[in-house]
């Protein structure tokens, strides 16, 4: 049970140190899926739409680094800047998403990829907080399964 325990320790101090060290890395990947999900965004059921719908909702944000962002997308020609950057869906008619000047006044601004990277990093602290919790329970108790190890091998030989 010690050995279960302390592999499981080992693979989430490497994952912790992992994701410390490569925290750069997943930020440009993050960066550039965004921008591939933008340039491939279509209001059909695609996963990655609804993924940039949600994010843009609910942070209220809209594109990667701004709004303007979607001019340069296929969906933009077609139908504008999508609707999940409405300030309110009531207020945002198909022909002011279409023209940006029109639409800074009706759409989010701001964009998403800074709103999502600091809202990960301010969440940060917490995450590591439960990590390091967890991981001192999972000591206390790597030591207790080794405790009751030795107190069970010293008793069964005093038994014989």
């Amino acid at each position: 049970y010690a050995m279960l325990l302390s592999l499981i320790f080992l693979i989430v101090l490497v994952a912790a140190v992992v994701g410390f060290v490569f925290r750069h890395e997943i930020k440009t990947n993050f960066e550039s899926n965004l921008n591939l999900a933008l340039e491939n965004y279509n209001v059909t059921a695609d996963r990655h739409s609804e993924a940039v719908d949600t994010i843009q909702r609910m942070l209220h944000c809209c594109g990667v680094q701004n709004y303007s962002d979607w001019e340069r997308t296929e969906y933009f020609s077609q139908k504008g800047i999508p609707r999940s950057c409405c300030k309110s869906q009531n207020d945002c008619l198909e022909k002011d998403l279409k023209d940006p000047n029109k639409a800074k006044m009706k759409v989010f601004v701001d964009g998403c990829f800074f709103l999502v990277t600091s809202t990960m990093e301010s969440k940060m602290s917490i995450v590591a907080g439960i990590a390091f919790g967890i991981a001192c329970f999972q000591l206390i108790g790597i030591i207790l399964a080794c405790c009751l190890s030795r107190y069970i091998t010293n008793n069964q030989y005093e038994m014989v």
